[in-house]
């Protein structure tokens, strides 16, 4: 009896412990850099201090309840030889406690849930940078506002590498052919929304995921505090392709940014950046002088006066009118 209790009991910590391990495997940041625990901005580090609050609740509540539990098990175990207990039907003193509790708790919740949620909506009016992002089947389209400056995203992971004729690269489906480029440390605003289906622009290293709905745009805003790449994706079913909708973004320190918007801008037919390259470009033009004339210049005509018009003769009165 004593070693079937002791195996069934290594067994459970067995499982456990097992268990354990594969949740904690799903924690590297280094095989799975899709994670939101590891903020990279202002607006994902708001978002990361109110889940690091709730779980710190969440674990004392955890940790008082279940030690109460404990030591009711333990210190109020029956035996064979206990008589019966008395028997009892609620407790007013107990049940108002267990209810105030968890009201002040959620109401303590509350509060940081309120600044926060107020910091993330609030309209980013300070913006630096305003970018408005639109998804398409099965792309995205980047416009910087007031730039004159957009372009298409589209997925750069081979057609040989998806359906395993070539070897997969490290991005696989998460690599792009023209990245959004950010500058580092500027708070930019995101005016997001769809020209067919409903879309989901997601960065988890930026805490971003908003909907992107036809006819309807969502603003959102983030302020990066280091240069590096950030990938995502789209996270809301939109059809055959949706798992080939890749999000990456560069954040690049602000000389870096400046030099690649004035090149970009140059590139567009158009904007005020090309217009320099393209007057420097283009040869000056030599001015042709007039062909000197020799035939005498002919006399103007006399002007022909014009002659009277006669007035029109009057329309025939209908019957009845009176004139």
């Amino acid at each position: 009896m004593l070693i079937r209790t002791v195996a069934r009991c290594s067994f459970r910590w067995t499982a456990a412990l097992c268990l354990l391990a594969l949740v904690l495997a799903g924690c590297s940041s280094e095989n799975y850099p899709q994670t939101t625990l590891l903020p990279r901005g202002d607006f994902a580090k708001i978002a990361d201090d109110l889940l690091d609050t709730t779980v710190r609740w969440a674990l004392l509540v955890f940790v008082l309840v279940e030690g109460v539990l404990l030591y009711a098990i333990f210190r109020f175990r029956g035996k064979p030889e206990d008589p019966e207990p008395r028997q009892t039907h609620g407790n007013t003193t107990v049940e108002v406690i267990w209810t105030v509790i968890p009201f002040a708790i959620l109401v303590g919740m509350a509060i940081p849930a309120s600044k926060t949620l107020i910091a993330m909506e609030t309209p980013a009016e300070d913006a630096e940078l305003t970018v408005k992002i639109t998804g398409y089947q099965w792309k995205w389209h980047y416009e910087y506002v007031g730039e004159n400056l957009g372009f298409f995203s589209n997925l750069a992971t081979p057609r040989d590498a998806i359906y395993n004729r070539a070897a997969k690269g490290e991005n696989y489906l998460l690599e792009v052919d023209r990245p959004l480029i950010l500058p580092e440390d500027k708070k930019v605003r995101f005016l997001l929304t769809s020209n067919d289906v409903i879309h989901a622009w997601w960065v988890p290293d930026l805490s971003i995921k908003r909907d992107a709905i036809p006819g309807f745009i969502h603003e959102m805003w983030t302020r990066i505090d280091e240069p590096g790449t950030y990938r995502g994706q789209c996270a809301e079913l939109c059809g055959r392709d949706h798992a080939f909708m890749p999000i990456v973004v560069q954040a690049l320190p602000q000389d870096e940014f400046d030099s690649w918007l004035m090149a970009e801008k140059a590139k567009t037919p158009g904007s005020a950046a090309s217009a320099p390259v393209a007057a420097s470009a283009a040869p000056a033009a030599k001015p042709t002088p007039a062909p000197a004339s020799t035939a005498a210049p002919a006399p103007a005509a006399a002007p022909t006066p014009a002659e009277p018009v006669a007035p029109a003769d009057p329309a025939p009165a209908a019957p009845g009118a009176t004139l």
